[in-house]
């Protein structure tokens, strides 16, 4: 977007917009408790999405709903100028909230499998919704001071990293303009008010793996008339905490994790399978590459040493691409948050989490960055 009569001042620039058109935040911080005491789950954003989508038509925006799911994309045009998307995510984690806080989630819903679970807002999708939702309205309110085109993304299914994929095979393109800018923030556990961006890498690859060990199933006090898949199981963990340690250059990042490990339902039967599911982050390709072979390689040698009954079944669940911010727009980002949030703007490491906005951005051919932002 194309900022006009405004100081030069970044500064003054941003506290002016601030002081003439910020809205009423009670109303927001209202919206916020409401949406973290009734979390939704990936794929299950209905009224996240609802909510949105009205708060985005109460102020004139050109609004599509359903896109890939329950994703939201609201349209301000504003003459002529550069096309801008904000994103921010919309859905929670299964995961059970013990804050002890007034508006708590106490939520409890059916998962895809079918199984009760709780749901928490615990990685700050709350916070997204709102201030992007904040953000259309005072960017609704100030138009007069920049020319261009506004788009607000609310997404689906981030914590799967399938969202931003879903809404572009949905045609999100062909509803909206593509942008020549995607931009998109994230809360931290860093203290309120300060704000941290970089250059280049800034959030990992991520990978994610189902496996099944077939074993021969039988009486615990006969192991011998069996494979025992446990035993292959947790040999395959052990090794696989090598690949970090022996096969990746010392130095470069790479995370491999075991999150979930299941088999049986008896202390004396020995089962037939196992199932393990596995979380990889990476930042370059070809360490990627290196560390998925090696899952592959270390899962079926330990199954062929330990007698499986057939080859493991390895799935890949998911695959997000790294968040590589561009250059010249994060230097254009962090010279005016210096001027505005001076000592709050902070160098940050690089964390090893994982997003697909960045997907909304390459199928546009769009340049991107995220930033970080604290909420403690």
């Amino acid at each position: 977007m194309q900022e006009k009569k405004f100081s030069n001042d970044g500064k003054s620039s941003i506290q002016d917009l601030l002081d003439r058109y910020r809205p009423d935040l009670k109303p927001f911080e209202d919206i916020y408790r409401d949406l973290h005491s009734q979390p939704e789950l990936s794929g299950q954003e209905e009224q996240t999405a609802k909510l949105a989508a009205e708060h985005l038509k109460s102020l004139g925006y050109d609004v599509h709903t359903g896109i890939g799911g329950h994703g939201v994309a609201g349209v301000l045009r504003n003459g002529a100028g550069p096309k801008l998307l904000l994103r921010a995510d919309m859905d929670a984690l299964p995961v059970e909230e013990k804050t002890g806080l007034p508006y708590a989630s106490t939520r409890v819903v059916k998962g895809p499998d079918g199984v009760s679970t709780p749901v928490m807002h615990a990685c700050g999708h709350d916070s997204h919704v709102t201030t992007l939702m904040a953000a259309s309205s005072l960017l609704h309110s100030a138009r007069d001071h920049w020319s261009g085109t506004l788009i607000c993304i609310f997404q689906p299914a981030e914590e799967h990293l399938t969202g931003a994929q879903a809404m572009l095979d949905d045609g999100l393109y062909e509803k909206i303009p593509k942008p020549d800018l995607v931009l998109a923030q994230h809360v931290m556990c860093m203290r309120a008010g300060t704000v941290g961006i970089r250059e280049g890498a800034f959030l990992t690859a991520a990978d994610a793996f189902d496996v099944r060990v077939f074993g021969r199933g039988g009486h615990g006090s006969s192991p011998q008339t069996t494979i025992d898949p446990i035993i292959i199981g947790a040999s395959i963990v052990m090794r696989l905490q090598t690949i970090v340690s022996r096969e990746v250059v010392p130095g470069e990042l790479a995370v491999v994790s075991c999150g979930s490990i299941n088999s049986g339902h008896s202390s004396n039967i020995i089962p037939d399978y196992l199932d393990l599911q596995l979380s990889v982050r990476t930042f370059k390709p070809e360490i990627r590459e290196k560390v998925c072979k090696a899952i592959h390689r270390i899962i079926e040698a330990e199954c062929e040493a330990g007698g499986a009954v057939e080859k493991p079944r390895i799935t890949r669940t998911f695959s997000g691409p790294s968040t590589i911010n561009d250059e010249k727009t994060v230097s254009a980002l962090r010279s005016t948050f210096k001027s505005f949030f001076q000592e709050r703007l902070v160098e940050v490491d690089r964390p090893a989490a994982s997003e697909d906005f960045s997907l909304l951005a390459t199928a546009a051919g769009a340049p991107y960055a995220m930033w970080i932002f604290g909420g403690d």
